[in-house]
């Protein structure tokens, strides 16, 4: 693999997915291939209990590749970015996100698919895609489905930043440590005690369960959303120049339509 890592701990019971593409772990299309192969592994090993996300160096994720956004591969990489989030709801398996650092965009809607969210204080998470004038399909379903639609909103089309301690006050967080070390020891000790003494099909059917709502919203929304993105908001002016403008480090020029 050429952008991620995987290992197996806790006796193999547990999938660790690392994020590595030597800069800010950026989920580009190669990125999101890799992690569609190791899903496809995952559902032919009947012991994985957990799987684990965490981005190598000082940060989680800076989100899905800018480039990749223009109106020339918006199609192809939301359709592969999708994808990933339905293969997690078909696997079932319990998903953990290990945050340090920054955690943007495409990056915060990989921890959002997740059950658990752990993070130490380093941790930085937002929705700034409207910033560049677009907005994040998934997030838009997630996030208010995990913390209310009052603070969902204020979130997303304002795109402001979230510290680790407001995370954790406002339900979107489980744990937060004081630094990357902590984490992966907090995070090491919580699985012990809390996933590692269960059976691996049991806790299938208990995420399938406790997340039957979730799931179903996902399922029949988001590809209304990935249609009203590509069809709709890039047919925009705006949508354009401001990722446009991102890739050509300049302030965007909007003329509202």
């Amino acid at each position: 693999m050429e952008k991620l890592k995987l290992d197996y701990s806790q006796g193999g019971a547990v999938a660790n997915i690392l994020l590595d593409d030597g800069k800010g772990n950026v989920l580009d299309n190669t990125m999101m291939l890799e992690m569609l192969d190791l899903f496809t592994k995952f559902e032919n090993n009947k012991d994985i209990k957990l799987i684990t996300f965490q981005g190598n160096g000082k940060h989680f994720s800076f989100g899905a590749s800018v480039p990749e956004h223009t109106k020339e591969f918006a199609e192809m990489m939301i359709k592969t970015f999708h994808s990933i989030f339905f293969r997690i709801i078909e696997l079932g398996i319990p998903t953990m996100a290990k945050i340090s650092g920054q955690c943007l965009g495409g990056g915060m809607e990989l921890a959002l698919a997740c059950n658990f969210m752990f993070a130490d204080k380093t941790a930085v998470l937002a929705q700034p895609e409207i910033i560049l004038g677009v907005f994040p399909p998934p997030a838009s379903i997630m996030l208010p489905l995990k913390i209310g639609n009052a603070r969902a909103e204020e979130i997303l089309i304002s795109g402001r930043n979230i510290k680790a301690d407001e995370g954790l006050n406002i339900g979107l967080l489980n744990q937060v440590f004081e630094d990357k070390e902590a984490l992966d020891k907090g995070a090491e000790a919580w699985i012990s005690n809390n996933i590692i003494p269960k059976s691996a099909s049991s806790l299938k059917y208990a995420v399938k369960a406790s997340r039957a709502t979730f799931n179903y919203i996902m399922t029949n929304k988001l590809p209304y959303l990935e249609q009203l993105y590509i069809n709709q908001l890039m047919e925009t002016k705006d949508a354009n120049e401001g990722i446009n403008a991102f890739l050509e480090k300049r302030s965007p020029v909007w003329e509202n339509c």
